[in-house]
């Protein structure tokens, strides 16, 4: 199938991925790439399309990022974003100026042109506008299709060579008809078809696994989770018995899940899943550590060793196959290209090391997590996998604040048992993007019959997020905070006080270490 691709030059914007993400809703394929990709590089991919990103930077600065020019004479179709726009008018000989005088937030927009971009829409609706740049002269061809009270130029067009640019955010949920904008900019302008679907992901990537693999054996390491769950189906589809699953119990993991893991993957799916524990191991060599990044590069080592004792098990393996999603080879570039320092060290984005002699296949890395999920409904994972909440790599270990032990792994398991039950029961577990409890490295005062008791303090996190990037507390009910917190004093041993958290990210992370 030759698919079909919108290509975003990335300029630093934080709504980029949200293009895409918009572009792919559309059924139309997206792919992002640093804005400084060489237009013969362009070309060679074949785009119906080009969106240039919004951007932090100001084209009246003379170091600011601009794309090879080379891009206006390819012919395809362009859209520029704000700072996308003022690129198209600074490079093709118009006038952008600076001014003090900010427009932000939601603003009407007024259509003097309702073709192309704007092709069945009111005369007027409300957008969402982040920009100190104005245009003052549009270029050589272009014409004025859209204004603002305070922005004369909102909007630009040039239909014979098929160059537009908006200067507000199409892609916000805040722009009323951003989504018709994007529509019509790749329907009507770049000639694009509905084809980009999750039932044709599923049958193109099960052939490219079937051409890269052909009779050779692939390892996965497999979680449980969505990611590495769907990873998992694709191979057994693809290759079947070729395809070995590793679960490795580290000992850092929730109450009961690596029986339901072993239960779901062997007994319902019938996976060649190996299960190996190594919970002593790991909890060995994590004995009196405290520090966050050293837990993380601990139990990152272990499993690499654990996981490659197991894989040279297998006789013939000649490739790893792993869940990285899109985001996070996203995450791990730049918008200049160059490697970002974002990236935590327990990342699998990177390759592997040196000295494992494996190949990657990595087919889940052109996809978003809403589209993981997708995917799982159409191989039919139950919703308790599809809709199971990101749980961090190392496990309990960066939710126990000090020095792991045995029984203070205990004793958060049991606190997130009652945690995600109580969020289940309340109907919020598939609204909020995680719900998790900290066990505290302090010891509360607290009174039982006549005598006073120090014990453990556990903080309760629930926060709503789109892709994990940012994040905001959840106002659970009081109702719902009660029962948590009734539940885990009484219930569990060795907890007498609960508290809720209540920062957001940023400046705060979702998870505390």
């Amino acid at each position: 199938m030759t698919r079909q691709t919108v290509l975003i030059l990335d300029f630093g914007s934080q709504y980029t991925q949200l293009i895409a993400r918009r572009v792919r809703e559309s059924k139309v394929f997206s792919k992002i790439i640093p804005f400084n990709t060489p237009a013969k590089e362009i070309a060679s991919l074949s785009p119906k399309g080009l969106i240039l990103s919004g951007g932090p930077a100001s084209v009246v600065n003379k170091k600011s990022p601009l794309p090879d020019k080379g891009i206006f004479k390819l012919g395809i179709p362009i859209l520029g974003i704000c700072y996308g726009m003022q690129v198209i008018s600074e490079m093709l000989e118009g006038r952008v100026k600076h001014t003090r005088e900010r427009e932000y937030g939601k603003v009407e927009l007024f259509i003097d042109d309702n073709r192309d971009l704007f092709s069945h829409m009111p005369g007027n609706f409300t957008c969402w506008a982040s920009h100190g740049d104005f245009v003052t002269k549009v270029p050589s061809g272009f014409h004025v299709s859209a204004h603002t009270m305070s922005t004369p130029v909102a909007a630009i067009s040039n239909q014979k060579r098929k160059i537009f640019g908006v200067q507000f955010h199409p892609e916000v949920t805040h722009t009323e008809k951003g989504n018709q904008i994007l529509s019509n900019f790749l329907f009507k302008v770049c000639g694009c078809l509905s084809r980009w679907t999750m039932q044709s992901f599923i049958k193109e990537t099960i052939e490219n696994i079937k051409k890269t693999a052909g009779r050779d054996k692939v390892v996965l390491g497999l979680s449980g989770g969505v990611d590495s769950s769907v990873a998992a189906l694709l191979l057994h589809k693809a290759i079947g018995k070729n395809s070995r699953c590793i679960f490795i119990n580290n000992g850092l993991l929730r109450k009961d899940e690596p029986e339901q893991v072993k239960r779901v993957f062997r007994d319902v799916y019938h996976l060649n899943l190996g299960y190996v524990d190594r919970s002593k191991k790991f909890l060995g060599r994590l004995k009196g550590v405290t520090d966050p990044e050293e837990k993380r590069k601990i139990i990152g080592d272990e499993f690499v060793k654990t996981f490659e004792e197991e894989a040279a098990k297998v006789k013939g393996v000649k490739y790893l196959a792993q869940g990285t999603l899109y985001p996070d080879v996203i995450e791990s570039i730049s918008a200049t290209g160059a490697p970002s320092r974002k990236i935590k060290s327990h990342h699998n984005v990177g390759g592997l090391p040196a000295h494992m002699k494996l190949k990657l296949i990595e087919p889940l890395r052109e996809i978003f997590k809403d589209e993981v999920r997708a995917i799982g409904r159409e191989l039919g994972l139950p919703d308790a996998i599809i809709q199971r909440q990101p749980f961090p790599g190392p496990g309990l270990a960066i939710r126990i604040i000090g020095e792991i032990t045995e029984e203070r792994l205990n004793i958060l398991r049991e606190v997130d048992k009652r945690v995600v039950d109580e969020i289940r029961a309340a109907g919020l577990y598939e609204e909020i993007w995680q719900s998790f409890a900290i066990l505290l490295p302090i010891k509360s005062v607290g009174i039982m019959g006549d005598e006073r008791t120090y014990e453990n303090v556990v903080a309760l996190r629930c926060v709503s997020s789109f892709d994990g990037m940012t994040a905001d507390w959840v106002k659970l009910p009081y109702e719902v905070m009660g029962k948590i917190s009734n539940r885990i004093i009484n219930e569990v041993k060795g907890v007498n006080r609960v508290v809720y958290d209540i920062s957001s990210k940023p400046p705060a992370t979702i998870e505390w270490e």
